[in-house]
C-alpha cells in the first residue's frame, strides 16, 4: 500500500454527498445511523419527500435544540421536523407505502455490501448494534432503488465491500450504489465501479483497502 496522503470524508460529508445525488421529487426513506443526516443537506429549493417507517411522510432537517417536538421522531427515535404538507400516518399505512413500491429510494447503513449487490445490515451477535433486521428487509425489497452509506472499513481495518457477505443477508442483489468515507461506487454486473473518490486518494490505494475487485466507471 502506498503512502498517498488523503482525507476521508466525515459522516456529515458522506451524508451531504448522498444528498447531492437525490433528484427533485423523489420519495426517500432514510435508515438509522448516517442516513438520517441526509435530510439536513438537501437544498431547501429542491423538493425531496422523506419517509420514516414509523409513520412520518415529509420529514425535514433535525430541529434546533429549543424547537424540538418530543412527540415527533423518526424510526431511530431521533427528533425530527415536519415540513409544510407533511403528515403522520398509521404504521400499517407506512409499510403499505414501502411494500407497494411507492418509494423511489431507500438509503441504508450496512455492515457489508457484496460485489453482486447483496447487503447485510443486521447481526445475530449480542455485541453488534443491529441485532434484528427490523424494517430494512421490507425497504430493501420494496423501494425502487437501494443505496448504502457506510464507513469503507471496520475499526480494525477490514473492508466492508466484499466478495460475499459474512453477516446474515438483509436482501440479495438489491444495492445499486454505495457511498463510503473513501469513495462512491456503483454496483454493476461486473462488480463495483468507482464513480468518485475522497480527495487525494488514488485508485490503487482504494483497491488496497477493498476486499472485492474494483474497476473505474
Amino acid at each position: 500500500m502506498s503512502e498517498t496522503s488523503f482525507t476521508p470524508l466525515s459522516r456529515k460529508q458522506m451524508a451531504a454527498r448522498v444528498a447531492q445525488d437525490i433528484p427533485e421529487g423523489w420519495y426517500v426513506n432514510l435508515g438509522i445511523g448516517i442516513p438520517t443526516l441526509v435530510a439536513d443537506f438537501v437544498p431547501a429549493e429542491r423538493e425531496v419527500v422523506f419517509h420514516s417507517e414509523n409513520g412520518v411522510l415529509g420529514m425535514g432537517p433535525a430541529p434546533a435544540p429549543d424547537d424540538a417536538d418530543p412527540w415527533l421522531i423518526n424510526a431511530g427515535k431521533q427528533q425530527v421536523t415536519l415540513l409544510r404538507g407533511g403528515a403522520y400516518v398509521h404504521h400499517a399505512d407506512s409499510f403499505a407505502m414501502i411494500r407497494g413500491g411507492h418509494l423511489d429510494l431507500c438509503v441504508l447503513g450496512a455492515f457489508e455490501v457484496a460485489e453482486n449487490g447483496d447487503v447485510a445490515n443486521w447481526a445475530t451477535s449480542a455485541n453488534d448494534t443491529a441485532p434484528a433486521v427490523g424494517g430494512a428487509m421490507d425497504l430493501a425489497a420494496g423501494a425502487k432503488r437501494l443505496w448504502v452509506v457506510m464507513e469503507h472499513t471496520t475499526k480494525e481495518g477490514r473492508s466492508k465491500l466484499v466478495h460475499r457477505c459474512g453477516y446474515p443477508l438483509t436482501a440479495m442483489r438489491a444495492v445499486r450504489r454505495v457511498y463510503t468515507n473513501l469513495a462512491v461506487l456503483d454496483v454493476t454486473e461486473q462488480g463495483f465501479a468507482v464513480v468518485d473518490m475522497a480527495p487525494g486518494l488514488s485508485f490503487d490505494d482504494l483497491q488496497a483497502r477493498t476486499d472485492a475487485p474494483l474497476r473505474k466507471a
